[in-house]
């Protein structure tokens, strides 16, 4: 997540031992509560999405920048880092344990972008340009589409807070601010990937909308109905999301298809007692798909493990019983690669039910 939030995360190596204990446990019966019929089965949304028909799926924070002496050498550690990234080989990891979408990063505060873009180059003026040379996601969702896996894409809602030159010359301001102009400029760049992107892209997930009454709070553009369009320009059926934060899991506007769900080291519980209401607190919209996203490993995009699998496995049908869909992120290595024990983690989800039990 973006650094504004990263001190809500300092909890040493993971989950307290309470916690783990606790979620477990839970995980380890709740099959058994759904087979005896201690919960009613959810009715499917009506018409289905691709979220909710899939169940739970797979993200990664592709976002380690190589280190260097020099701009120009980051910059080409970076090109070759992204150019060694095995598309084929993921999918094919992807497919072997049955998870029917996956997220990516597109990049972060660093400035450094796995894609390029004109408009981006045009207006930060950097050179070289951090962005690559390849276009990773097309890639991907080349790869993933012969394996029928859907591929979604992540990117702040600011501009990379750890580039100042893309700071000053996006005009960025973090805070409670209007942020006008950065808004027009950040729509236009998120236009033109949408735009070559197209239906090759199922779902986005922007982060860091902190402050939405300020940003994006009013009845002229630029606010979220037009923040939402240039997402969608390339395909009007795009899902979008635009996380608060660490907070109660809940639609904000209108103009979102699904709930950000982030969550970190304590676990949703939905209300067991009503399994139909899949509100998480009141001022969840119903006509949202209830979504949550976590991290596998120790942090984001990062391991090693900190659950035991009956644990990850269990909470995974549970939050699929109670209407929703949850979203692992999980690390891959320098060439793009599923590392061995959150494959073999990976391959026991193979058994969890993708509609509600």
């Amino acid at each position: 997540m973006t650094k504004a939030n990263q001190y809500q995360y300092a909890t040493g190596v993971g989950v307290t031992t309470a916690f783990i204990f606790l979620v477990l446990v839970f995980g380890l019966i709740v099959e058994g509560y759904a087979q005896q019929g201690a919960m009613s089965p959810v009715t499917p949304k009506t018409p289905a999405n691709p979220l909710q028909e899939a169940g739970w799926g797979l993200f990664t924070h592709y976002l380690k920048v190589p280190k260097a002496d020099t701009e120009a050498e980051r910059v080409e550690l970076w090109n070759k880092k992204v150019n060694s990234f095995d598309a084929e080989g993921l999918a094919s990891q992807l497919k072997k344990v049955g998870a029917e979408y996956y997220f990516i990063t597109i990049g972060q505060n660093s400035g450094f972008y796995c894609s390029p873009n004109k408009i981006y180059d045009s207006l930060v003026a950097r050179n070289p340009s951090r962005l690559t040379r390849r276009d990773l996601v097309a890639d991907l969702y080349t790869a993933l589409q012969k394996r029928g896996i859907k591929l979604g894409v992540y990117l702040p809602s600011g501009a990379p807070e750890k580039d100042s030159v893309a700071v000053a010359t996006l005009q960025w301001q973090k805070g409670p601010f209007r942020n006008k102009e950065f808004q027009q400029h950040w729509e236009a760049i998120i236009r033109e990937w949408s735009l070559r992107w197209g239906k090759n892209v199922f779902a986005w997930w922007i982060d860091g909308c902190y402050f939405p009454e300020a940003m994006y709070g009013h009845d002229q553009a630029p606010d979220f109905a037009s923040f939402a369009a240039a997402i969608k320009a390339g395909n009007p059926q795009a899902m979008v999301t635009f996380n608060p934060g660490l907070k109660a899991i809940e639609s904000n506007t209108v103009h979102e298809d699904y709930t950000a769900g982030e969550f970190a080291n304590s676990a949703p519980l939905l209300n067991i007692q009503k399994p139909y209401d899949t509100r998480l607190n009141a001022k969840h919209d119903p006509n949202k798909q209830l979504h949550l996203l976590g991290y596998l490993g120790e942090f984001w995009g990062r391991g090693p493990l900190r659950f035991p699998t009956d644990m990850a496995v269990g909470y995974t049908q549970y939050i699929i019983n109670n209407g929703g869909v949850l979203t692992w992120d999980i690390p891959v290595d320098d060439t793009g690669r599923i590392p061995p024990d959150f494959m073999n983690q990976l391959k026991a989800f193979k058994k969890i039910k993708k509609q509600p039990l």
